[in-house]
């Protein structure tokens, strides 16, 4: 005759059965139960919240997931790209201008407030009348970050100025910063001692520079 077991010895069998090594291991683990449980209390705080059911809950939460994706393809990634890969200092409307003209371009810009446009025109003066004076041979597709390497070698005095404007001119241009008056006229003053400054000679000690405002 089949035995036929009481409520209490029921569930010890159950439990009996339930403790071995095969039930055990078929358990989900650490991490998946972490993520359901995650998941279950993100769909009961939507469900809570827009009166919407679980599974209508999780999908919006995913598709949030793939909106915050997007954003960061399509606006971070292109600003750390052009980071990386700045363009040269002379765009195609500027390769043929002189340093004077520069030089008017950016007070034109100063005087209008384009203080972005205006420490933009003064490097690439102070580059441009370098060049003019043979001071440093033209090459095209130099960068900003070029241009300071090589007017510090042989402006080696004002070195800390030069760099400084080169990484306000990166930082403007590329990485969504924005210039200011003070920023326009320590430029003027850095061209300005410049033009009155005598390249160093190579291997030969630094010449006094004109102090340069900050």
């Amino acid at each position: 005759m089949p035995v036929e077991p009481d409520a209490d010895q029921a569930r010890n069998w159950l439990e009996n059965e339930l403790s071995r090594a095969e039930y055990q291991d078929a358990q989900p683990g650490l991490l998946e139960r972490a993520v359901a449980k995650i998941l279950e209390f993100f769909a009961e705080l939507l469900s809570g919240i827009l009166g919407v059911g679980a599974p209508v809950g999780i999908l919006l939460l995913a598709l949030g997931a793939v909106v915050l994706l997007a954003l960061a393809v399509l606006v971070v990634r292109p600003r750390l790209n052009a980071r990386k890969k700045p363009a040269g200092l002379f765009d195609e409307t500027a390769a043929d201008q002189d340093a004077a003209g520069h030089r008017a371009l950016a007070e034109q810009a100063a005087r209008s407030g384009n203080w972005d446009a205006a420490l933009a025109e003064r490097l690439r003066a102070i580059l441009r009348s370098a060049e003019e004076r043979i001071i440093l041979h033209p090459q095209p597709g130099r960068t900003a970050r070029e241009a300071g390497t090589s007017l510090s070698a042989v402006f080696p005095a004002a070195a800390e100025e030069i760099h400084w404007l080169s990484r306000r001119f990166d930082e403007v241009r590329y990485g969504g910063s924005r210039a200011a008056e003070p920023d326009a006229r320590r430029a003027a003053d850095l061209d300005s001692a410049l033009l009155a400054s005598r390249p160093a000679a190579p291997g030969a000690s630094a010449a006094p520079i004109l102090a340069v405002p900050k």
